[in-house]
Formats: C-alpha cells, sequence, structure tokens
C-alpha cells in the first residue's frame, strides 16, 4: 500500500513536466516544511482540473478576477513520484477558506479499492489561481491537436487519422 497524505497550509502547489513534448510526464506537486509530495498524472487530468478550479474560483470569490496569483513556481527536484493519481475530487472549506483537492491513487491489478492512498491538499484562492496559470501554461506547451479530434499530433506537428 502506498502512503497517503493530508497536508494545509501549503508552501508549495504546482504542476510541471519532465521530458519533450510527446514524452512528457506531468506531475502535481505540493509541499510543506519538511514534506514534499509528487503524483504523476495525466495531461487531460491536469487541463481538467485546472478548467474545473478556474470555475470553483470564480464561484466563491467576489472578485476573482482581482486574486493575485501565487508566482509561477516550477517543480521541486529531486522529483520522485509517489504514486499515479486515478481519480480527482474537489471541495471548498467555507470556514477557512480554502479549496480541497483530493487525488486517489490509481489502483493495480493487485489492489483492492479500500487499500488506495489518498493525497488531500487544501490551498489559497491564490494558489488555485496561480495553479490554473501554470497548468494552462503547461498543457499549451505540448504538441498541438488535432483540429478534428483533438488528439496531439505527430511530433512533426502533422498527420491523424481523422484527417484522411
Amino acid at each position: 500500500m502506498s502512503a497517503s497524505f493530508d497536508l494545509n497550509d501549503l508552501e508549495h502547489f504546482t504542476v510541471g513536466t519532465i521530458g519533450p513534448p510527446g514524452q512528457r510526464v506531468f506531475y502535481l506537486q505540493a509541499g510543506i516544511t519538511g514534506t514534499l509530495v509528487s503524483l504523476k498524472l495525466e495531461k487531460q487530468q491536469v487541463a481538467a482540473l485546472a478548467e474545473y478550479l478556474d470555475g470553483a474560483l470564480r464561484e466563491i470569490s467576489d472578485d476573482p478576477d482581482a486574486i493575485v496569483p501565487e508566482a509561477d513556481i516550477g517543480l521541486i527536484e529531486p522529483l520522485e513520484s509517489e504514486w499515479t493519481v486515478g481519480n480527482i475530487g474537489i471541495g471548498y472549506d467555507a470556514d477557512a477558506d480554502r479549496m480541497l483537492i483530493m487525488a486517489t491513487e490509481m489502483p493495480t491489478q493487485e489492489e483492492e479499492d479500500d487499500d488506495l492512498a489518498t493525497a488531500r491538499f487544501r490551498i489559497t484562492q491564490s494558489q488555485v489561481a496561480g495553479f490554473v496559470a501554470r497548468a494552462r501554461q503547461v498543457v499549451a506547451a505540448g504538441r498541438p491537436p488535432c483540429r478534428y479530434c483533438g488528439a496531439p499530433l505527430n511530433d512533426d506537428g502533422t498527420w491523424c487519422p481523422c484527417s484522411n
């Protein structure tokens, strides 16, 4: 069974990649003094999380455009993934004014749902805004999408089976 995490008052919350476009590995990273958690996830998960958080931020904030995003921070190395993310859930704690990101480990053949690790990260509105900006930047830096199906094009930016 992998380790689970429950972190409040994060000092570091970001997303980033390692590797060239087409072969990138995406990481969600969170940390407080003495603890750094890196989780592997898919590009589509990063894009969906950013869009959902942006919408949620607009719902909970009186003036979401006035929120100063946390500075664009990259991944902290050494980078060792704790586990791969399967599901991601979002919540909001109104009393603490924090967004809750909950990630659940992707199951393997041997694991049952009860044995899966979880990670809970509570982040501020400025961390949400910073994450959304960074995630959009990281996702856009990849291979361009096919205009027909949206799947990434080949490394040379050409040919998709949908174009036939």
